[in-house]
């Protein structure tokens, strides 16, 4: 049985950085999904959003490459963290049985120390904001901890992972001003949203499984109806973020920047195919395009507010 393990292992194990790893390393490499960056991006976007929006994304580009190095680190952290957590759920579902911990190629005690140097490098991220910044970033490791259990107490588990993946643009307004401010707020409700679209139409590949497994999730719960809730999830995203520029910028010319983001999620949702999970992996994807066309929409409203 070992040796079938051994065997049959995932195919991005066969590829990019992770073939060239020693094999003892790659389980470890795919545990914290470094293997699978979008991921991170989509950690990251929110915090850039925030630093853009604020009208320091050149003057603090260094805070930027913090926060996209916190991203990698955290979500590697996050990924171990809920790993651990779901092992058992994991090799119920085909999609995440290979996964190194349900696998049984990874063990429990060596999945919490690789846990604790993934913190240790978010850690060295933290010591670089400000007090008011990183209390903000430290108040989200209760959200961040009770994530895993979600999918099994509510049907909106995506709904928290808003919360969750959406918390840098909190933290990205006061490391550039040193406060809070409405702004802020609307931004990152417009991020919660987004990201419980997009991680609806990640859900949809797994419904079958997650229906026999018992995970409860936002695309089995809207069913044939995902599409269009997908949609008014988007809309009220793009609200959010209307009302966010406006208050910077009370000018048509910053609503008009998040043209492109807008029209960038309605194709997501426009040529959806709910039944193919191809496609709902090629779509969900393509957020991390669509987290560049947002940040340059805060690029340019930061820039001239």
């Amino acid at each position: 049985m070992a040796d079938e393990v051994e065997e049959i292992v995932p195919d991005s194990e066969l590829r990019g950085i992770a073939r060239r790893l020693p094999p003892g390393l790659r389980p470890y490499w795919l545990l914290a999904r470094f293997d699978r960056p979008i991921g991170s991006w989509l950690l990251f976007w929110p915090g850039a959003w925030a630093i853009a929006l604020a009208g320091s994304a050149i003057s603090r580009w260094d805070l930027i490459l913090w926060f996209a190095l916190g991203a990698v680190a955290m979500r590697g952290a996050g990924c171990v963290y809920n790993d651990i957590v779901d092992r058992d759920l994991d090799r119920k579902v085909a999609r995440t049985a290979l996964r190194p911990l349900a696998s049984g190629r990874v063990g429990l005690k060596a999945a919490w120390v690789w846990l604790g140097l993934l913190c240790l490098i978010g850690l060295v991220v933290l010591v670089q904001l400000n007090l008011v910044a990183a209390l903000t970033a430290l108040a989200s490791l209760g959200a961040v901890a009770a994530y895993p259990f979600m999918k099994r107490i509510t049907w909106w588990p995506q709904a928290w992972l808003g919360l969750v993946f959406s918390w840098a643009a909190l933290v990205g307004w006061p490391a550039v001003t040193g406060g809070f401010s409405p702004v802020q707020g609307l931004l990152y409700a417009g991020s919660i949203f987004w990201v419980i679209g997009y991680d609806t139409i990640y859900a949809l590949q797994d419904i079958e499984d997650d229906a026999l497994a018992g995970v409860k999730s936002s695309a089995r719960a809207l069913g044939a109806h995902a599409r269009a809730g997908i949609g008014l999830f988007y809309a009220i995203a793009i609200g959010c973020w209307i009302g966010a520029f406006w208050l910077l910028r009370p000018q048509l010319l910053g609503t008009l920047a998040l043209l492109p983001m807008a029209l960038h999620l309605g194709w997501q949702v426009a040529g959806l195919r709910i039944d193919d999970p191809a496609d709902a992996l090629a779509r969900f994807r393509a957020n991390r395009f669509a987290g560049l066309l947002m940040f340059l929409a805060c690029l340019v409203v930061g820039a001239t507010a």
